[in-house]
């Protein structure tokens, strides 16, 4: 039985299924993007960690453009978009997504801290992480869209968001994390996407906020969450969207804005 957010990927795609698209359509950036978490790696992407069940993936099993590459990669940062990514663009690309900047402030280091270490040691790293992204992120952030647009002049660039964690409506029984640390989280998630989104416009870019698709699905929304809890055995998992994160929340937004 399908989930209600396969469902919607099942409606979005069909509606489209008929369309042959003339986009040249390149996904870039972060583990985000790449689809970790959601399961079905291409064993071609080695580490990277690509997903078949990745939000990029999914736009082009439903609008079938005339090109479609993926060369998003976990862990990604500013630097590895503008050292190994940007020669999949060209003059002729015409779409392209990314998601990037989290990795610049550490932030996946900021949430192992906050699982395994105190309260203190918690706000400490998340404090460090947004003054980096109020101060160092910006003017990476400008850099790279800047080389995008070199790269590919004539493209539709859309730049995607992260979600908040958790929903601290339910945190006073959610086990796990104090709610001073989700709260403090969440709020660093809100100031990455601020500044991204500001880089964006600025950029002349598209901002897809994915903030909105996640309410009701984020961690403490039992049983309808989209994102993987601290997950032991598989840490790069870890506060990853989930297949239906990928439908339901990036491939949802990015098919609102893309052409």
């Amino acid at each position: 039985m399908l989930t209600a957010a396969a469902t919607a990927a099942v409606t979005l795609m069909a509606t489209n299924a008929s369309a042959t698209g003339a986009d040249h359509y390149v996904a870039l950036g972060d583990s985000y993007s790449s689809g970790v978490g959601a399961g079905s790696y291409t064993s071609s992407s080695g580490s990277c960690d690509r997903s078949t069940n990745a939000y990029s993936q999914l736009w082009a099993n439903s609008r079938h453009p005339a090109s479609y590459v993926s060369v998003a990669c976990s862990g990604a940062t500013t630097q590895d978009v503008l050292n190994n990514q940007l020669s999949a663009l060209s003059s002729g690309t015409t779409l392209v997504s990314i998601t990037i900047g989290g990795n610049d402030v550490g932030f996946s280091s900021v949430m192992e801290t906050c699982v395994l270490d105190s309260d203190s040691a918690c706000l400490n790293a998340i404090n460090t992480a947004t003054s980096q992204a109020k101060t160092i992120l910006p003017g990476r952030l400008a850099t790279t869209f800047a080389a995008i647009r070199r790269a590919a002049p004539s493209a539709h660039v859309v730049v995607l968001g992260y979600p908040e964690l958790y929903d601290l409506s339910h945190s006073w029984y959610c086990p796990g994390l104090s709610g001073t640390d989700r709260s403090a989280l969440n709020n660093a998630a809100d100031l990455l996407d601020t500044q991204i989104s500001a880089a964006a416009q600025n950029a002349g870019d598209t901002f897809a906020d994915v903030r909105g698709q996640f309410h009701g699905h984020e961690l403490c929304d039992f049983f309808n969450e989209w994102l993987h809890s601290v997950d032991v055995t598989d840490v790069s998992d870890s506060y990853h969207p989930t297949a239906d994160g990928q439908s339901g929340g990036y491939y949802a937004a990015f098919s609102a804005v893309a052409p």
